[in-house]
């Protein structure tokens, strides 16, 4: 792999190293403290959770999803006045908002895949009519969720808002966060031999082993540093787990299931799809269903995670989902993007966020570095794609 090939596959993680380092001279080192790398996750959770479901709608052909914040507030909002006025039980009010979240996606996802109403008008309408119920509910208030022991509100809270604490391992140090890092970066340099022992014996050509093993050192190595800033500070948050879970799952889905597929045919060429069979409708259906389900876990996060929903709680979230997306590596036309690529994006975004604000610039700066940042993106994304021909 030459250089310029190399800089083309991996712009945008050179481009977040780049913008990191930055970050961490600018603020001198600030960034670089437990309490900010933790907070780095955690205020970026919503945006990893929905970026997955977003690139799915991406990907059927450059469609997004504008309700996805309003849904976050609508979830929100359940959850908050379920525990807060009638102290329900945790789970019950999960299982509950999880399925008011996938209901509101089939309604999405029926009148986009079978009835053909154009995205951007079926969601813009859902993002006014789930706002305005979600404001109903809450009464144009802030609701609290309550942290008594002992309550639901505690046991939602802990749910997704705790630290993970192993007894008799961790003290001040939290030596199970750097543990699960040993085992996480061992994991990954198992999995990689493994497939390409597999490989070899089908005869498939591969990379290198030098830059094989190469890029998966480099990720051990920021695994290993970053759960050893966790053991300093409280450790691995539970809502990390969450996060990992869902990028995994749909991970497994884009690269390895044929229904994963699907949604690339779709967006590389409809028409072409539906002749082979596929039922394209199912595919819009499903990625709409998918998104609202992950906007309303989102909810949850974002409610336990502040320990409050108001009626603007979730304002300008799809405009973050979106964003990671498309700075990631989807393409404007459909057909082409990765969970991996989004993940990137997004924690471009956070590490663009969590900067400023450490430096307390304005949150209008913020607005503008992204916009600017998103921009470029999506105009090296046409460029690309006109060179090769996949534009018009």
């Amino acid at each position: 792999m030459n250089v310029k090939t190399f800089i083309k596959k991996y712009t945008m993680v050179i481009a977040l190293v780049v913008v990191f380092i930055f970050f961490a001279v600018w603020t001198e080192n600030r960034l670089l403290l437990p309490q900010n790398l933790s907070n780095l996750l955690l205020q970026n959770a919503y945006v990893l959770v929905m970026a997955c479901g977003m690139l799915l709608c991406i990907l059927t052909g450059g469609n997004i999803d504008l309700s996805v914040g309003s849904t976050v507030c609508l979830v929100g909002a359940i959850a908050a006045q379920l525990m807060a006025k009638h102290d329900t039980n945790a789970y019950l009010v999960i299982i509950i908002c999880l399925v008011l979240s996938c209901l509101i996606g089939m309604w999405q996802g029926f009148w986009i895949g079978y009835v053909h109403i154009p995205p951007f008008i079926c969601t813009l309408a859902g993002m006014f009519l789930f706002r305005g119920i979600g404001r109903a509910i809450l009464e144009s208030k802030t609701v609290a969720i309550s942290s008594v022991d002992g309550s639901n509100g505690k046991k939602f809270l802990d749910i997704f808002a705790s630290y993970i604490e192993v007894p008799g391992l961790d003290g001040d140090v939290k030596w199970s966060a750097f543990v699960a890092g040993i085992v996480i970066a061992a994991a990954l340099l198992v999995i990689t031999a493994f497939n390409r022992i597999k490989k070899a014996k089908k005869g498939y050509k591969q990379a290198s082993i030098i830059s094989q093993f190469g890029k998966i050192i480099v990720i051990d190595a920021l695994v290993l540093a970053y759960t050893w800033k966790l053991a300093h500070y409280k450790g691995i948050p539970v809502m990390a787990l969450w996060v990992l879970a869902v990028v995994f799952i749909y991970a497994f889905i884009t690269s390895k299931t044929a229904f994963g597929r699907y949604f690339y045919a779709v967006g590389g060429n409809e028409k072409a799809t539906k002749l082979s069979g596929i039922n394209t409708n199912k595919v819009y259906f499903m990625a709409y269903t998918s998104m609202s389900l992950l906007a309303g876990l989102s909810g949850l996060l974002i409610a336990a995670r502040i320990g409050s929903i108001n009626g603007d709680t979730g304002n300008s979230f799809e405009m973050d989902a979106i964003g990671s997306c498309f700075i990631g590596g989807a393409s404007a036309y459909g057909g082409s993007g990765t969970v991996g690529g989004v993940m990137v994006g997004a924690i471009l975004l956070g590490v663009i966020n969590q900067g400023m604000s450490i430096k307390g610039l304005d949150n209008n700066w913020q607005y503008v570095v992204k916009g600017a940042v998103l921009l470029i993106a999506v105009i090296f994304d046409v460029v690309s794609n006109k060179k090769t021909g996949k534009a018009g």
